[in-house]
């Protein structure tokens, strides 16, 4: 009996020692990897326009709505901006988005942040790779993972776009884009070839920077609505 008893404490002091089981991971709708073009072929005014784009999406009813009624469990989401292989800089952390209240506060970091990522040249298979890094770390438990990368050329430096794009396929990693046409007219077809994967993929075209706030405010509520929306991503015509 008092080796019964014996054995029983040194279990109940074993179990005692052991570390407790992980909390289970809070499920939310979607994770949103913003990934921003800021290579040597982005100035400065054309960095700042696509912060404003991003900003004003942000703000605007038609994204906030998206988000209540697409992602009523959350919506985190982050912004990167990068250029050459190596340089990918997470300029806002993770954020939980559920209501008006936390898109505005996003949208004025986004109008705050600066350019931390200046000039280089363009590894776009890269900063497609460092998104479905930053998938992978989340905290949070997501039913899609989605980057929506955004440029204005082709890869010319670092692994392929198409290296990438299976990373993420692999991942079950979603990658949307935007062409910013003002390069590279025929952009939007490397991008359909080379970046875009997984399941509802889709690109989006702006024909200039000033048009880049169209063209990514359409996208996000595509995105997070995860269903079609009546627009000709051309830049020409488009319904609201």
């Amino acid at each position: 009996m008092r080796r019964a008893v014996g054995w029983l404490s040194g279990l109940a002091l074993l179990l005692a020692a052991l570390p407790a089981p992980a909390a289970a991971q809070e499920r939310i709708d979607m994770a949103l990897v913003l990934s921003v073009d800021t290579s040597t072929s982005v100035d400065n005014g054309e960095f700042r326009l696509q912060m404003a784009g991003l900003a004003t999406a942000f703000r605007h009813p038609s994204v906030q709505y998206a988000i209540l009624t697409g992602a009523p469990r959350g919506l985190a989401v982050t912004l990167v901006q990068w250029s050459g292989a190596g340089a990918q800089a997470q300029v806002i952390p993770w954020i939980l988005i559920r209501e008006q209240a936390d898109a505005d506060r996003l949208a004025n970091r986004i109008s705050a942040t600066g350019r931390q990522v200046v000039g280089g040249r363009t590894a776009l298979g890269e900063a497609m790779a460092h998104g479905v890094a930053l998938l992978a770390e989340l905290e949070h438990a997501a039913l899609r993972h989605v980057i929506d990368i955004s440029g204005d050329g082709g890869s010319n430096e670092g692994r392929l776009p198409t290296e990438a794009r299976e990373l993420a396929r692999s991942a079950g990693v979603q990658i949307n884009a935007v062409a910013i046409l003002n390069e590279e007219p025929r952009l939007d077809h490397y991008f359909r070839s080379d970046v875009i994967v997984g399941p509802g993929a889709f690109l989006v075209t702006a024909t200039d920077y000033v048009d880049f706030a169209r063209a990514i405010r359409l996208k996000l509520v595509r995105e997070i609505l995860g269903t079609p929306i009546a627009f000709e991503d051309s830049g020409r015509r488009h319904y609201e």
